[in-house]
């Protein structure tokens, strides 16, 4: 079914669907370009920066990239609030 609806209301916040993924860490060297594997949490990217570093003493600077993941639902309102999102 296909439907236009207009002047509805959404929200958009953080993915909380069951299985949805959680945010996504890596660290990025400046200098090199090289990356941490990606982890669920800070503390093995942030181990690697800290190794990266001793093996490598001019490379001290790195970004820390977190990927998080969003979704858009209907807000109180929109005719669809009520129905179940489809995954």
């Amino acid at each position: 079914m296909r439907s236009v609806i207009r002047y509805a209301e959404w929200t958009l916040g953080a993915d909380t669907t069951p299985g949805a993924a959680g945010p996504i860490h890596v660290m990025e060297c400046t200098t090199c370009l090289d990356t941490s594997p990606p982890s669920d949490t800070r503390d093995g990217p942030e181990d690697w920066a800290i190794r990266h570093t001793a093996r490598h003493h001019d490379h001290a600077g790195f970004r820390a990239v977190v990927t998080s993941f969003s979704r858009i639902t209907p807000a109180p309102g929109n005719p669809l609030y009520e129905q179940p999102s489809p995954r």
